[in-house]
Parts: structure tokens; C-alpha cells; sequence
């Protein structure tokens, strides 16, 4: 295979383990182990017990549970474990789809949600969002590119990294459309539970028909990426078994202990997202404060869910050059447009974690300095 370089990662090597502030991450705050036990009283026991052997390649049977009543519609054998979303993206783009098939992908979005298809010889057409329109979705653009040999769509909702959330009348009219047309559906829903009103959550699409597919993560939610543990859902029984047999020349099963951790974190979820969502809620009150005092250096459209949002900056040439400029002068890391190939004016912000405030104060030291008023 043949693939490019993923640029999001590229961007990321050389900063973010030595940057003091994160400010462009995706991820909710994480947990120690230790508080993560504390959840549950036998439970430290059970994890120094646990035997280091192979596992199931399709998950842990009490994961896959605690996994499935996530949905509505979805049991148990229908989910497949992953080592992470990455691996998950690439299962599905490379069981579901062959060359020459084509495949529409909500844009700007995650590399891996085209790219795996393109360097596998699909033709992917890009379903790019426009901040005029609040990011939201265009369902005539879609109709009018469908083609013949559309196999695949996939949609990344609440989005990364503008935080768009799609309606739930748009939700269905998608639904409706591909399943009509025998075409599969994509929905990375790696963000889902962090709709910053509750009342606002999508059904999973895997809840909707039986061609969709529903990706989920312990990393974005949960805060829990160092488990590296992700998974796919869904009705199509044959799908599914060639995504079994695929996953045998990937890493074939999951680590023991990370599967335990997250069947424990997953038991106590409302509590851990409850937490996240407090850390986004303010948050997005002092990032609300800290735009408005800066109007005129950036345009900020306020996300309704998940934990980025991807504001425009003004009066630069280059939103790269900033971001790198600001990491390495102030150490503070923001993700520039250029990693998600949509233009090189807009940067994404995480706000998912505990130390924003902390990071804007830096922030703001390094607009001083460099943009006095």
C-alpha cells in the first residue's frame, strides 16, 4: 500500500510531548488507573489478578456488553473490538470497499476516513461543510454525487474538529437515502455523548438501518486514549464477519488490561462524562470571554458538541506559520487547518481538558507580544 503521510500526526510529533500546553487536542481529561479503580471496590484486585494471555479477537464477551447498551438495536455479537478507532478505520475501509469503488467523506475531517480508501484505489469524493453554513451538511450535494458505484459514506458527527452537530431530521433524511440505495454508511461517532445540551444527542447510526456502521472510542468521551481501545457496531451480518476475518492480519485480539479498564469505565460512564462535560461547559464559558476580547483576530463560531471547535485567525498569512510560531515561542500547541487539507486560515482547539484556562493565559501572553494593541 501505498498511502500518504498523515499529516495530523506528522504536525504532532515534534510537539506534543514537549509542548508545556496541549491547546489542540481532541481528548477529554484523562484518569489515573488508580482513580479509575477507585470506582469500584474489588476492582483493584481483579486487575492485579488478571491473567496475561491472548483475549477474544472480537472483545471481551462483559466488554462487548457494556458496549452494545450503548445502542438500541445492537447485541453483543454485533460489535467488534479494535486496538483504537485507527485500527477500526482501517478494518472497515479495507473489508468494505474494493478498488474502484467509490467512497463521499464528510470534510474537513480525519485523514484515515479517506485516505486508507484512496491509497486502496477507491475514488473518494470529498462532502465538504463551509463555515458560511455553520458547517452543517448539504443533502442535495450528496444526491447529486452519488454515483453507481458509491459503496461507502462516511460522516463524523459531532465533528472533529469544527464541532458540528447534524440534526436529527437531517440524520434520518441520510439514513432514508442510503438505504434506499444499498450504501453503506461510515458514522465516526468517537464524540457521541458529548453533545454540550444531552437533549441534542443523535440516535447511533447503527440504530437506524442495517448498512450502517457505528465507530466509538474510550479516547474522545471517556478521556481513556491510552487504553487504545475502539470499536465498530453494526446489523450487517456479512460486513461484519469480513471485518472479523480482516482483523486477523491486524493485531488479532486486544490487551488483556485495557479491555478491563474499559468494561470498568464504560459500567461508570454517565459519571466520567458527567465530569467531561463540567471541564467543556466552563471551558467554553471562558473561551466564549476570551474571542470576544479578540473579535477582531479571530472569528469564533461557539461548537454545540464534542471537544474542539476550529476557529479562523485574521490578519495572518499563513494559520500554519501561526500555530508553529505560538508552540514554539509560548510553548502552546494549536492544530493548524493545513493538517485536515482545508484551507491555511483556520486552526482546531481543543477544550476538552482541565489545564484551557491555563493554556489561554499563555495564549494571551503570546498575542501581546506579538500583536500588541
Amino acid at each position: 500500500m501505498d498511502i500518504a503521510p498523515f499529516k495530523l500526526e506528522r504536525f504532532f510529533v515534534p510537539y506534543e510531548f514537549s509542548a508545556r500546553y496541549l491547546l489542540g487536542s481532541s481528548d477529554c481529561e484523562t484518569l489515573a488507573i488508580r482513580d479509575l479503580l477507585a470506582y469500584e471496590p474489588d476492582a483493584a484486585e481483579q486487575f492485579l489478578d488478571l491473567r496475561l494471555g491472548y483475549t477474544e479477537s472480537q472483545g471481551a464477551p462483559d466488554l462487548r456488553a457494556e458496549i452494545a447498551g450503548l445502542y438500541e438495536t445492537i447485541a453483543p455479537e454485533q460489535v467488534l473490538v479494535f486496538a483504537g478507532a485507527e485500527e477500526a478505520i482501517f478494518t472497515f475501509m479495507n473489508a468494505a470497499l474494493r478498488a474502484g469503488d467509490h467512497i463521499i467523506v464528510h470534510a474537513p475531517g480525519y485523514q484515515s476516513l479517506y485516505e486508507v480508501a484512496r491509497a486502496n484505489g477507491c475514488d473518494v469524493s470529498l462532502w465538504t461543510a463551509r463555515e458560511e453554513d455553520g458547517w452543517s451538511l448539504d443533502l442535495d450535494w450528496l444526491r447529486d454525487n452519488l454515483r453507481p458505484t458509491t459503496r461507502a459514506v462516511a460522516v463524523n458527527c459531532p465533528h472533529n474538529p469544527t464541532g458540528y452537530l447534524m440534526d436529527a431530521a437531517t440524520q434520518r433524511a441520510l439514513a432514508d437515502l442510503l438505504a434506499e440505495r444499498g450504501i453503506l454508511l461510515f458514522s465516526d461517532e468517537v464524540y457521541r455523548g458529548l453533545e454540550h445540551d444531552p437533549a441534542d444527542q443523535l440516535p447511533a447510526a447503527c440504530d437506524l438501518f442495517e448498512g450502517a456502521v457505528s465507530l466509538g472510542v474510550m479516547s474522545k468521551t471517556y478521556g481513556l486514549a491510552g487504553l487504545r481501545i475502539g470499536w465498530l457496531a453494526t446489523r450487517d451480518r456479512a460486513l461484519f464477519e469480513r471485518l472479523v476475518a480482516f482483523k486477523d492480519y491486524t493485531t488479532i485480539c486486544n490487551s488483556g488490561p485495557s479491555e478491563f479498564l474499559s468494561t470498568l469505565a464504560l459500567r461508570h460512564r454517565d459519571a466520567i462524562v458527567a465530569r467531561n462535560l463540567d471541564i467543556i461547559r466552563r471551558n467554553l464559558d471562558t473561551l466564549d470571554a476570551f474571542f470576544a476580547a479578540h473579535a477582531d483576530r479571530f472569528d469564533w463560531q461557539r461548537p454545540r458538541a464534542g471537544s474542539t471547535a476550529f476557529p479562523r485567525v485574521r490578519g495572518e498569512a499563513s494559520a500554519e506559520a501561526f500555530c508553529i510560531d505560538l508552540v514554539e515561542r509560548q510553548g502552546v500547541m494549536l492544530l493548524p487547518s493545513t493538517c485536515f487539507f482545508y484551507d491555511d486560515r483556520h486552526f482546531r482547539l481543543g477544550y476538552g481538558r482541565a489545564n484551557l484556562p491555563e493554556a489561554l493565559a499563555q495564549f494571551e501572553l503570546y498575542l501581546q507580544s506579538r500583536m500588541p494593541r
